[in-house]
């Protein structure tokens, strides 16, 4: 059977015989062994933390100039362009 991702891809997916034939060496293979619900629940997940305030993701279009100038001061420019953004809206917000 084929599936399709999200990205269109498509995976062929092993048929039940071949399903039981890993399950087989899986078991059989003394350095695996199937986690519990109890132990599953104490693994820490990888990665980086959920943000305390998350951004929105949106689409614009910017000067080449501007977007090169950031990218080019190195990783974190995206960040930086966002503080550059609320710093002009500290001096032009009005209320």
């Amino acid at each position: 059977m084929s599936v399709k991702s999200k990205s269109g891809r498509i995976f062929d997916l092993p048929t039940p015989e071949e399903e039981s034939a890993i399950q087989v060496g899986i078991a059989q293979d003394p350095d695996t062994y199937e986690v519990t619900d109890a132990e599953f629940r104490k693994l820490k997940r990888v990665g980086r933390p959920p943000a305390a305030a998350t951004k929105e993701r949106v689409t614009i279009r910017l000067s080449r100039e501007v977007v090169t100038t950031f990218r080019a001061s190195g990783p974190g420019w995206q960040t930086r362009l966002d503080a550059a953004l609320k710093e002009w809206l500290d001096t032009h917000h009005q209320s």
